[in-house]
């Protein structure tokens, strides 16, 4: 790994599942909506108009993205809120209990747990033990009806893991849920998904649907929640009354034109887009699984490896802590992850991995390398480059230091 002193590597950004660039159109679409047009869209003057109007424009992309009618998007400041918005939510209006994957991202993890719910188990691979989300229904419903505990009211399973790319197969999911808890609403956080999957077919059917702007090339701060009619839902955020009473406070109007260009964007050239991330994706696996101890996570477990998004790739690499092995790759150009990009100093232990049972010494070296739509063969090249010797390095390091000790 030969480094010239005083010039900087070229960039290799492997952390698109983090976040992606905004597009060059996102970003033109919003500058008026920043500059020039500044009205709020509840005003009823022509600049309030005008901005309602953009609002509103900007729904029937992103329906068409998650599978619904525009009418049932609902704006948040993310795919954080969104999630919140959608456990809660049904939480505050009916009561219950909710589940959730042991793998779903915290912003639904996090708020199952704090409201007292239960964490369905996930095989090695990370796909949903429906078997178990099955017996879990059944017990709640039996201890329901003889008032021994609360009934499920919401099921949360993502589309996608974020960390290790693996996609759920909700319909099968949604048909368990339908099966043994017939008055639960399922939802989906499709924030990781929604730029390399038809969400509106994998998850048709499904009431809730989150989706998050920055990770399909829009901007930071924006998301959506689509709500199916007949949901029971309360506001999160009370106030304004904006979003038909079930989002309050002053639209982002710049951001949700963003959004809505950026879903176009999604819905023109995603099979495309898919296809050629995965291929290079592929290529990279191919190079890097040669290394000696270097292998695909959720194609280790010994079964069948599941269905994955195209964008990502996590390794366990042997030998080595994935938060020097982070170091030496930045110092080298390239932008990667460990675990989820939420996860404090972004080398918090996993609780992605732990669920699917990979053991503590592989998760140690765990890398999550994730491609976007401005990944090229120039990136994965020079990934392929430099990894090598860094591993190598951190397991001469490794071996001194023991030999030391």
């Amino acid at each position: 790994m030969e480094v010239t002193i005083g010039v900087p590597p070229p960039e290799a950004y492997l952390d698109h599942a983090a976040s992606t660039p905004a597009r060059p159109e996102v970003v033109e679409a919003m500058l008026p909506w920043l500059a020039e047009h500044w009205g709020n869209p509840t005003g009823a003057h022509a600049r309030g108009r005008a901005a309602r109007r953009a609002v509103d424009e900007a729904r029937e992309p992103v329906a068409e993205l998650l599978g619904c009618s525009g009418g049932e998007i609902v704006f948040t400041s993310g795919g954080t809120e969104a999630d919140d918005l959608a456990v809660n939510g049904v939480l505050d209006a009916v009561g219950g209990m909710a589940l959730c994957s042991a793998i779903e991202h915290h912003a639904v993890l996090d708020p199952v747990v704090h409201r007292g719910g239960a964490i369905v188990p996930v095989d090695r691979r990370g796909v949903l033990d429906c078997a178990a989300l099955a017996d879990m229904l059944d017990a709640a419903g039996a201890a329901a009806a003889t008032g021994d505990g609360p009934d499920v009211t919401v099921v949360s399973v993502m589309v996608a893991n974020n960390e290790v790319g693996t996609i759920q197969p909700l319909t099968h999911i949604a048909e368990v849920v339908a099966r043994h808890a017939p008055a639960a609403v399922m939802h989906t956080d499709a924030v990781q998904a929604a730029a390399w999957c038809d969400v509106a077919a994998l998850a048709a059917g499904v009431p809730l649907v989150s989706l998050s702007g920055h990770k399909i090339g829009g901007p930071k701060g924006i998301g959506a929640l689509a709500i199916r009619p007949g949901v029971a839902l309360a506001p999160r955020l009370r106030g304004g009354g904006q979003e038909r009473g079930r989002r309050s406070g002053t639209h982002n109007v710049a951001g949700i034109v963003g959004l809505g260009v950026a879903a176009q964007l999604v819905l023109e050239h995603r099979t495309q887009l898919a296809a050629t991330v995965g291929a290079m994706r592929d290529r990279l696996e191919a190079a890097l699984v040669a290394i000696e101890g270097v292998s695909v996570t959720v194609a280790a477990g010994g079964s069948a490896p599941p269905e994955r998004l195209p964008t990502i790739s996590h390794l366990c690499v042997s030998g080595v802590d994935s938060e020097a092995l982070l170091f030496l790759l930045d110092d080298a150009g390239v932008a990667a992850s460990a675990a989820s990009s939420c996860a404090s100093g972004a080398t918090e232990s996993s609780h992605v991995l732990a669920a699917m049972g990979v053991p503590a010494a592989d998760a140690r070296g765990s890398l999550r390398l994730s491609l976007g739509w401005t990944t090229d063969d120039t990136t994965i090249d020079r990934v392929i480059e430099v990894m090598p010797a860094a591993v190598a390095r951190l397991r001469l390091f490794d071996v001194s230091s023991s030999e030391r000790s």
